[in-house]
């Protein structure tokens, strides 16, 4: 019997072809031949100005923040449910993380909870489109601009997604991508920052690259080193052309999961409501209250069956890297505490065949004692 992957890339002989040029004729006046178009192109997808690549998508978020001006004494809110490094850069500029509860639909960032805790202090708001799940933007977009405060999208797990209309990647002044090794889009590690301001655009540039402005070896400020490479940028550009069937390998396996766990009472999946469109990254499953199950339950019953799985974020405030956060946070995002508890990430390698699929679901339900 195969084993299950988590996670996982979908290789063809077409990025092969391109890394092998980028390998074999990226170099002098073509070392950045790759970066450029992928920069270009995939900010024209997203229909955005401007495109930086980024070795990880931690170091977009960081960099965004930094040319925002960011620093000590500025608090930025960010939903409790997210990976750690929506809220790293902020913790290295000193900043103040505030954490916001998330929506009981969409498990985003709820724009309720944002505005009970906008203070004098707040510069900024991250918005996360977790696990291709995408907030309220309408509301919460009202909400930024009438308070003056800065919208910045993460969307890391959100290539492909669609909100009314509009491409995840397009919202606030800002977004970021990730192309980690377990993304929909790989360069075994990297990130992309999109823009449409000028001159925010142009300080992103100077920071990326040691406080440079054209002339050789002369810098104006201590910055950063957050270059990407063109090999690793030719792996993107090439997977990045495929991007409709990458798109679609993902929502299709969305789908299956749902018609095969349709029939299971009190169980949620990632929702696509009517004008969306989810990009299902990786396919979430909550657990009703009536089934009494926990998500590190779940995930034990799960792995004595060779099934892997992973938790669903656990909220911020909890983590030993925000000593003293969940004392404050936990009584108020109620929310993130009750679901994070319930939620568990199913497999969704791009290997994943349709009989491991069918032992997943038959998994689920003979751990909630349904009947296969």
């Amino acid at each position: 019997m195969k084993p299950i992957h988590m996670a996982g890339p979908w290789i063809t002989d077409h990025e092969i072809s391109i890394v092998e040029d980028a390998m074999r004729n990226g170099w002098y006046e073509n070392r950045y031949d790759y970066v450029e178009k992928f920069q270009k192109e995939f900010a024209a997808y997203h229909d955005r100005k401007y495109g930086i690549m980024t070795p990880n998508c931690t170091t977009a978020i960081h960099l965004l923040l930094t040319a925002l001006g960011i620093s000590e004494g500025d608090e930025v809110i960010l939903p409790e449910c997210t990976w750690i490094a929506t809220g790293a850069g902020i913790s290295y500029l000193r900043a103040t993380p505030v954490f916001c509860d998330i929506d009981s639909e969409n498990w985003c960032l709820d724009h309720h909870s944002v505005e009970k805790l906008i203070t004098s202090k707040t510069k900024a708001v991250i918005a996360v489109d977790l696990y291709g799940n995408m907030p309220n933007y309408d509301e919460l977009v009202e909400l930024c601009t009438h308070h003056k405060i800065t919208l910045i999208e993460d969307a890391a797990e959100a290539v492909g997604s669609i909100y009314k209309g509009t491409r995840a990647g397009k919202f606030g002044v800002g977004s970021v991508f990730s192309f980690h090794s377990t993304k929909t889009i790989t360069t075994g590690e990297g990130g992309m920052l999109l823009l449409d301001d000028d001159q925010l655009f142009e300080r992103c540039m100077f920071l990326r690259d040691h406080g440079r402005k054209g002339a050789m070896y002369y810098n104006y400020e201590v910055t950063y080193k957050y270059m990407p490479f063109n090999i690793q940028a030719a792996l993107g550009y090439a997977q990045f052309q495929r991007i409709d069937a990458l798109v679609g390998l993902k929502r299709n396996q969305l789908k299956m999961y749902r018609e095969r766990l349709i029939e299971v009472e009190d169980i949620y999946l990632n929702p696509e409501p009517d004008g969306g469109v989810n990009g299902a990254w990786i396919t979430a499953l909550i657990f009703g209250k009536s089934h009494k199950l926990n998500k590190d339950d779940a995930m034990k019953k799960l792995a004595e069956m060779d099934i892997p799985s992973r938790p669903f974020f656990y909220p911020l405030s909890s983590l030993p890297a925000y000593p003293s956060a969940k004392s404050k946070y936990e009584s108020i995002n109620q929310m993130a505490y009750d679901i994070s508890s319930r939620g568990i990430n199913l497999p969704g390698s791009a290997i994943l065949k349709e009989n491991q699929l069918d032992r997943i679901c038959n998994g689920i339900k003979k751990i909630i004692g349904v009947n296969c």
